[in-house]
């Protein structure tokens, strides 16, 4: 299992942001989930990325767990802090 915290950069567009997040989650096999003040979602599931409503300036924890586990949490990072 891999764990990455995140400070995440957001632009203006959340839902855009959010829909391009669970494309490139889905694309590892691995488990990915994201831990956000109390709450920990599926990253893979719209709909539970949305539940956290927008993470613009939040700090939050990237975890993997599976056989691309290290490559699907450093891609999965520089996403949130390059968008």
């Amino acid at each position: 299992m891999v764990e990455k915290k995140v400070k995440v950069v957001s632009g203006n567009d959340v839902s855009r942001q959010a829909a391009l997040f669970v494309q490139t989650a889905n694309k590892f096999s691995s488990n990915v989930r994201i831990k956000m003040d109390n709450k920990i979602i599926n990253a893979k599931s719209l709909m539970g990325i949305i539940s956290l409503g927008s993470f613009n300036s939040h700090d939050v924890i990237i975890i993997t767990d599976g056989d691309d586990e290290n490559d699907a949490a450093e891609e999965l990072k520089e996403f949130l802090t390059q968008y």
